[in-house]
């Protein structure tokens, strides 16, 4: 297909959360014409993206083959947005109490440890995460005890080095042995949305409609699609070739605008964002392990600059919400969730909701990091409701699902996942001549690869701002060496 035929093929994505900012990026980069559609006042603001699952280790109850995707995923994405990531690594913890066996962890991590370098072999370029050698390392207490004498390092550089905060801070007599240390990274949701936005704006193939609420969708006889939206009160109709849904927790209402049915699940989650001067290190991120859903639930310390750090409790008085996982009836392809989590969602928490639940967050971490007490609740919680499709709520690897009239679905669960459902959608849409072949998961992203640093941080900083977070949340702790 000749490129100037291309052109005059029109594109429309509903929703510009991470899955919907990403499809549109990758698209406009090879020289399609797209229009993104997202109802808020930026892109990628959702769900509390904070770590690369590159390895799924903090989720012991999903199947290997999924924690295999989520590798392979997480490396791709690390490669579209290096500027977003925080490469620190995860500690794996669990407590005394847990069922389960620090070793049961072992099988899993050999897997993940050969498939990471099976990727290396195919493409040296995916050596993002340091060396295979060191994609885990075993701790046992001895060695962390040691650990716990010697000066936090200001920089970390070695294994050992990063384990010292750990060492120093948590009380070794709650854990099993050996703790793993492994090389899942931070990924920071405003350095994504600014990474997006900035790259979008910069592309003349990407028209970004924000404010806007797509309200009426119809089909004619040609097959093509007519997209009506409003901003500010000003209605507007216009005609799209194909229609790709990635309005996360919403994809439902457009599949119902649109007269197709799908069965998903809606999980509403948060997390905390608190203060800690107790260290003087940089920590690595830090899990402890926990059945979900119960008073023992994954314990979850994702550092930040600045002494703040991002909590997870995974028990219905934290993370989770009791009613806060909804599936879809006969009647509609959405979800409903309670009227609490949608007034969350468009208007606001109450105070004392951030207040009661940060302050258990941190008593709970607190468990474990005994001088975590002293932490205070810095402001709102990062939050948002998160699609799952089928009615499987342990799935975390998911992609892009079709039908028959030039529709496509996006219904990523993990962030990570964004490349793999671009792959598909451009090889369904060379199939249907709507893109040359020879485009079809092709991943050159110049312009985003163009931008610096400096305009990311900046547009970081504005996004934490106008969300109303501190402005620490726009930094990184550790950049790429």
């Amino acid at each position: 297909m000749a490129k100037s035929l291309m052109k005059d093929k029109k594109i429309a994505i509903i929703g510009g959360g991470i899955a919907g900012a990403s499809i549109a990026l990758y698209l406009s980069e090879i020289g399609l014409q797209v229009e993104l559609f997202e109802k808020g006042t930026s892109l990628v603001n959702g769900p509390p993206i904070c770590h690369l699952h590159a390895g799924g280790n903090l989720y012991r109850e999903i199947p290997d083959q999924q924690c295999v995707t989520l590798l392979k995923e997480s490396i791709e994405a690390l490669r579209l947005y290096p500027d977003s990531v925080d490469y620190r690594p995860t500690v794996i913890a669990v407590p005394q109490q847990d069922t389960g066996e620090p070793l049961a962890l072992l099988p899993r991590l050999n897997l993940l440890q050969a498939e990471y370098q099976k990727l290396i072999d195919q493409d040296n370029q995916n050596q993002v995460l340091g060396k295979v050698s060191d994609y885990y390392q075993l701790f046992e207490l001895e060695e962390l005890q040691r650990l716990a004498l010697l000066d936090e390092v200001k920089v970390p550089k070695t294994a050992q080095e990063w384990m010292i905060p750990f060492a120093k801070h948590v009380d070794l007599s709650l854990l099993k042995y050996p703790v793993v240390l492994v090389q899942e990274f931070g990924w920071n949701v405003f350095r994504l949305g600014a990474t997006a936005a900035l790259s979008l704006e910069k592309n003349t193939s990407c028209q970004i409609h924000l404010n806007t609420k797509v309200i009426k969708i119809d089909q004619n006889k040609q097959q093509k699609w007519q997209v009506t939206f409003a901003k500010d009160s000003i209605q507007e109709s216009v005609e799209f070739d194909y229609l790709i849904n990635a309005a996360g927790f919403k994809t439902g209402e457009i599949d119902d605008l649109a007269g197709f049915h799908r069965q998903r699940l809606v999980e509403f989650k948060a997390a905390y964002v608190t203060k800690w001067q107790g260290t003087n290190g940089l920590w690595p991120e830090v899990i402890f392990h926990g059945e979900r859903g119960t008073p023992e639930g994954m314990a979850q310390f994702t550092p930040y600059a600045n002494n703040f750090v991002q909590l997870h409790g995974m028990t219905d008085q934290i993370t989770l919400f009791d009613n806060g996982l909804v599936a879809t009836s006969e009647n509609s392809s959405q979800p409903q969730l309670d009227s609490q989590f949608l007034r969350k969602i468009d208007t606001g928490w109450l105070e004392q909701e951030v207040i009661d639940r940060g302050e258990r967050a941190i008593a709970h971490l607190s468990r474990y990091i005994p001088t975590f007490k002293q932490a205070t609740v810095e402001g709102k919680p990062l939050f948002g409701a998160q699609q799952i499709p089928g009615e499987d709520a342990n799935l975390r690897a998911a992609g892009v699902s079709f039908e028959n009239n030039n529709y496509a679905r996006c219904e990523i669960v993990k962030a990570s996942s964004v490349l793999t459902c671009a792959d598909a959608l451009t090889e369904k849409l060379a199939e249907i001549g709507l893109l040359d072949k020879h485009l079809v998961g092709g991943r050159l992203f110049p312009i985003t690869h163009s931008l610096s640093d400096e305009e990311i941080t900046e547009r970081s900083e504005l996004y934490t701002q106008q969300r109303g977070y501190p402005i620490a949340l726009a930094y990184r702790n550790i950049k790429q060496s």
